[in-house]
């Protein structure tokens, strides 16, 4: 490998000239060229810009992937500029575990049946997780990566430029101020007239020949500092364009964002969609499941169970009725205890002793004594039956 000393020792040298230039301005011992205060502001919104946006994208990645783990080996693979393996979201994997419990207590048992429809409902969940992860990646984490690997390191290379272009303008002022100085002095050494008794002619003479040398370094130290100022303002100008075009990055950014809150939206509708779904099949299966025998073993001996006890004091139902052959028509409401309900979700009946409901309609409930907490006699008109309390909205 070839090395330039010449160039190695000047580049050396003109780094160490600059470093002490920067510490003498820090403390106070140098002129340092100001900026426009315009310019100031831009550099300071572009700071801002900057530490701003890393700490919104480390944190967006957190959101998306708590697991730091995964964060590292995902940021391992893009630095190694390879696909990043897929991988099971939490949701995906808790229906697979559900699935796999409900084949081994039997897909027939209650338990098992509610474990399949959970497990269903989690695996989609999982996989609505897994495209809201995607699209937010792409539609709002790649801008923002892209504007710090590009656009942010391009403006720091040019404001260093900037910085050095700026040294160098310093530093021919200060040689420039010298040379006027050194020609000053050595100009009124000059006009002094020469006593050749007790002055030595040479000294006269020596006298004209600096301040003519220092002349000379005058006019040197203008030109560099011409050419040093016409690179200044030139560098000064591509960095301001650079930095205005910050704005054109908010309203980027803007748009990203927008975006992301959109993707993130649809996401959250979407579970909660998933999950009233849920919750309809739910209630829907919770009385057959408590209404007869309790079937988990073929050999239990236990009794059933009715989920509504009806208590004599109730006119027109007898003792003995049992929830399976209830007839809420026959059931006339307390004197007192009714009230107005709003239905939440609409709700499907499962059998004709249930009330189909429509979401946002009023209806009047009440309560037998000794009924299942989470289940209620609605009426709505000549209609009744019983209605699930998760569904309704109890007004006083």
């Amino acid at each position: 490998m070839d090395f330039n000393v010449k160039k190695l020792a000047s580049d050396a040298g003109v780094f160490f000239s600059r470093a002490m230039q920067f510490t003498e301005e820090k403390l106070g011992q140098a002129e340092k060229t100001e900026l426009d205060a315009h310019f100031e502001n831009l550099l300071a919104r572009a700071d801002s810009t900057k530490n701003w946006t890393e700490k919104i994208l480390r944190q967006t990645e957190v959101l998306l992937q708590p697991n730091p783990s995964a964060r590292v080996e995902e940021f391992l693979y893009e630095k190694l500029d390879r696909k990043v393996p897929s991988r099971v979201t939490n949701g995906e994997l808790l229906a697979q575990y559900m699935t796999e419990a409900a084949n081994d207590f039997g897909p027939g048992t209650p338990y098992g049946k509610t474990l399949i429809k959970v497990g269903e409902t989690q695996r989609r969940l999982g996989a609505a997780e897994r495209d809201f992860i995607h699209s937010a990646s792409i539609n709002f984490l790649t801008p923002l990566r892209n504007f710090l690997e590009g656009d942010w390191r391009t403006i720091s290379k040019e404001r260093r430029i900037l910085q050095n272009r700026r040294l160098d303008l310093d530093a021919c002022k200060a040689r420039l101020k010298k040379a006027k100085a050194a020609e000053a002095k050595a100009a009124c050494e000059g006009d002094a007239v020469p006593d050749f008794q007790e002055t030595r002619p040479r000294n006269y003479v020596l006298s004209a020949s600096a301040s003519a040398l220092w002349s000379d370094e005058v006019e040197k130290a203008e030109h560099e500092l011409r050419l040093t100022q016409t690179e200044f303002d030139r560098q000064a100008e591509v960095t301001r364009l650079l930095l205005e075009g910050i704005s054109s990055t908010h309203v980027n950014h803007l748009r990203c964002l927008h975006e992301f809150v959109e993707s993130q939206t649809n996401y959250y509708a979407q579970c909660y969609q998933y999950m009233l779904d849920l919750q309809k099949q739910l209630g829907s299966s919770k009385g057959e499941i408590f209404s007869g025998t309790f079937v988990g073993n073929a050999e239990s001996t236990l009794p059933a169970v009715p989920t509504i006890p009806v208590v004599p004091t109730i006119v027109g139902v007898p003792n003995t009725v049992a929830e399976s052959v209830l007839n809420p028509n026959e059931v006339k409401p307390p004197a007192s205890g009714t009230r107005k309900a709003r239905v939440l979700y609409d709700y499907e009946a499962a059998d004709s002793t249930e009330l189909a409901l429509l979401a946002d309609e009023m209806i009047t409930v009440y309560s037998l004594p000794g009924m299942d907490p989470d289940w209620l006699i609605g009426e709505r008109g000549n209609q009744k039956g019983k209605v699930p309390v998760t569904y309704l909205e109890l007004l006083s």
